[in-house]
């Protein structure tokens, strides 16, 4: 799948986005400092219906956020792993419990560190700047 918009087209992009991946829980975000990365988590946040203020996770590590859906209350982590060293570090900064919880979604900047802790069904997703500004994102 691939999406290319403006900023003005976030919002309808994070909701395509969400109809395409309706039911998947764990989604990698790759790209380079200042493509958007946060940006776009925020847009897909927002889309859910997440009141609280979002904001990167660079020196927290892991950002969560509540959203109701269907009655049912739903977790979004929001996880900057561009500080840490390595697999350890990320388990000792509760990256595992993220992956692995019930009712939630997790969206992992900087991924490269955890690829052995992701689920087989992880969604990797990589976010370009194009020329004119607008950004593209795949999923392979």
């Amino acid at each position: 799948m691939e999406w290319t918009f403006s900023q003005e087209e976030l919002p309808a992009t994070a909701e395509s986005f969400w109809q395409h991946y309706k039911g998947q829980h764990i989604f990698t975000l790759e790209g380079p400092m200042g493509a958007g990365k946060t940006t776009f988590i925020k847009a897909l946040c927002s889309a859910r219906g997440v009141e609280d203020a979002t904001a990167s996770p660079t020196f927290s590590i892991i950002n969560e956020y509540a959203f109701r859906e269907n009655g049912q209350e739903y977790t979004i982590y929001h996880l900057d792993l561009y500080r840490l060293k390595d697999e350890e570090e990320a388990i000792a900064a509760g990256v595992e419990d993220t992956l692995y919880h019930d009712h939630a979604i997790s969206f992992v900047e900087w991924p490269d560190i955890i690829n052995d802790l992701l689920p087989p069904d992880t969604v990797r997703l990589q976010l370009s700047v194009l020329p004119d500004k607008k950004r593209l994102l795949r999923a392979g």
